[in-house]
């Protein structure tokens, strides 16, 4: 098994890239194990950049950790197979895209996170085996873990999951992002489970509203929760999305229903819309009220959909592929036209706008254009030449505020790759006769709309760039970030902090010792204008408030939320807010 870095690693991380593996006996003095190795090495014992510990503890190899330093105590060795992929000793499996411009050393108690008991992905505990010893997995980080030498840039928009195939709905003065998810580890197939939603204000910080779409929600659905798109009609949300039947085998698209735009979906047939085992469903309500819905790879399909959003009237439409309509593909008799897949359907000034996956592979976004809903189609060029690290791409179009959004994916976080890819966002204006200018990615992302105001509560899932964190349920309503090690942080830009605050609020929550939150301004290395203590309130869920005194802030400030403390899981917090200064 190749490491999960090697050949795909960032040069950007290469100064943090040597790793030492170390014993220790009486948990105090540590032993080295052999010398000190890259992302890119392959180890006798170890795969990947998160190693697997199954060989010390089963004499097998494989598998993953994602946490620094773990404790293994059981007197003696089982002969029983080692767990499976996703058994990890961490209660939960962790997200593999923590920042590596901070060091993780965070000690593994098995009891460190009781919620995590609720999760269906929960990870199985090793309990076999083994060596009376601690393990630390030691990391040579520079520069060092608390001084990153730059503020993040904000693209992709989403750290803390992969997430792919990104679909944006504007709606009551925000933007919802309705994304499909790659998992963690996935490298040689689409392994993808469920769908997830974002949103945002401003373009910048976006909300983390969890995942109210998956398999287990279509009941005739045996895998593969690939790319969808979300409508709204009449106030109420239509999510169609392709999955597997697992009676058949074949793709089918499903749609799900929910009266909130976060969810939750239901299932709103019982069955498939449409099958005939073609994939990426997008849907155009006209301004007559007609809505279509297209899809298809290798072919490209629309059905009229009735009033209800959930039939539709005669049979699906196959569009032809043409040369004028879509390009000319050279290198495959079987496709003679640049259409791939992922069509995406909008109307601006009167003219219609297909944009699409372009050939492949790498699929690069292209586009067409028609008088009709239904054609004829013109092909009229590139959009987003291929680029990112990812062999498949896939568009989504909004205009919000006055501005045009086009939404798409990439494999530019640590770890990312073809299965493993991340959603981003350009800002771009159309050309003078309506023609959509050549869009490349960047780091930086869309410009911040406005700025964020912290005298309001925000949740702490609002953010710009998260670095180590995760986000999960909470007892205490929504969701929470959590799995917080010392030195993880949070950005959130652009916050309006005018003449400024006097104090800041935050709903916390923490099994141990909680640790500190420091309140930093420009970096997570930036001037400190506040520090918040977190308490042990008895549980991972038991919540509590905490207040802390502020100074020195004024004017508009990237605040970011640094957590510090001892070893382990520090806190969990769900929600923030300062008080102005009388």
């Amino acid at each position: 098994m190749k490491p999960k870095w090697e050949g795909n690693h960032n040069p950007d991380h290469d100064k943090w890239s040597v790793r030492n593996l170390l014993h220790s006996t009486d948990g105090t003095s540590c032993t080295r194990l052999g010398p000190g190795f890259t992302r890119g090495h392959t180890w006798q014992f170890f795969t990947g950049y998160r190693f697997a510990l199954y060989h010390y503890a089963t004499q097998t190899l494989g598998g993953s950790v994602r946490i620094a330093r773990f404790a293994l105590t059981t007197p003696e060795r089982s002969n029983a197979p080692p767990p499976a992929s996703d058994q990890l000793l961490s209660p939960r499996p962790r997200s593999t895209r923590k920042d590596h411009t901070m060091a993780s050393t965070a000690v593994l108690r098995p009891t460190a996170h009781p919620t995590a008991v609720r999760s269906p992905a929960t990870g199985t505990r090793l309990a076999r085996a083994t060596w009376g010893l601690i393990l630390i997995l030691a990391f040579a980080v520079l520069p060092a873990v608390v001084h990153p030498t730059a503020a993040r840039a904000d693209n992709p928009i989403v750290q803390n999951v992969y997430t792919a195939d990104p679909a944006p709905l504007v709606y009551n003065g925000r933007v919802y992002l309705y994304t499909g998810h790659d998992e963690d580890g996935s490298t040689s197939s689409f392994v993808m489970k469920d769908w997830r939603v974002w949103s945002s204000a401003d373009m910048v910080n976006w909300t983390d509203h969890g995942s109210p779409l998956s398999l287990n929600t279509f009941s005739w659905a045996g895998a593969n929760a690939w790319a969808g798109q979300a409508v709204e009609r009449g106030g109420k949300f239509y999510w169609y999305v392709p999955v597997t039947v697992r009676a058949t085998g074949q793709f089918a698209i499903g749609v799900a229903v929910s009266d909130s735009p976060t969810g939750p979906f239901r299932d709103a047939l019982g069955h498939p819309l449409v099958e005939n085992s073609e994939i990426d469903p997008t849907v155009f309500i006209d301004d007559d009220g007609q809505a279509y819905l297209y899809w298809g790879n290798p072919n490209l399909w629309y059905v009229k959909l009735n009033a209800d959003m959930t039939s539709y009237a005669g049979s699906p439409v196959q569009i032809p592929l043409t040369t004028a309509g879509f390009g000319t593909r050279t290198d495959n008799p079987d496709r003679p036209t640049l259409y791939e897949e992922a069509p995406w359907v909008y109307k601006r000034n009167g003219l219609y706008y297909m944009v699409y996956a372009a050939k492949c592979c790498s699929e690069f976004i292209a586009y067409s254009t028609a008088p009709g809903p239904t054609g004829p189609w013109t092909y009229r060029g590139t959009v987003m030449p291929a680029q990112g690290n990812s062999f498949t791409n896939h568009a989504g179009i909004v205009d919000f505020q006055g501005n045009s959004y086009f939404f798409y994916h990439n494999g530019a976080l640590p770890g990312g790759g073809n299965f493993t890819r991340s959603v981003a966002v350009e800002k771009f204006s159309y050309n003078a006769d309506g023609t959509i200018p050549t869009i490349n990615m960047t780091d930086t992302g869309a410009p911040q709309l406005g700025a964020l105001d912290p005298y309001v509560r925000q949740e702490a899932e609002t953010i710009a760039w998260g670095s180590g964190i995760e986000t999960e349920w909470t007892s205490d309503g929504g969701m929470n970030v959590g799995w917080i090690d010392n030195g993880d942080y949070i950005k959130v830009k652009g916050v309006a902090f005018g003449p400024g605050p006097s104090s800041y609020t935050a709903r916390v929550a923490s099994a141990t010792d909680g640790g500190t939150v420091e309140l930093r301004l420009g970096s997570p290395s930036g001037t400190v204008v506040g520090r918040c203590s977190v308490p042990n309130t008895g549980g991972w869920q038991a919540w509590t408030t905490v207040t802390c005194p502020v100074s020195g802030v004024t004017g508009t400030q990237d605040l970011y939320l640094r957590f510090t403390g001892g070893s382990g899981y520090l806190s969990n917090m769900n929600w923030w807010q300062f008080t102005r200064a009388a």
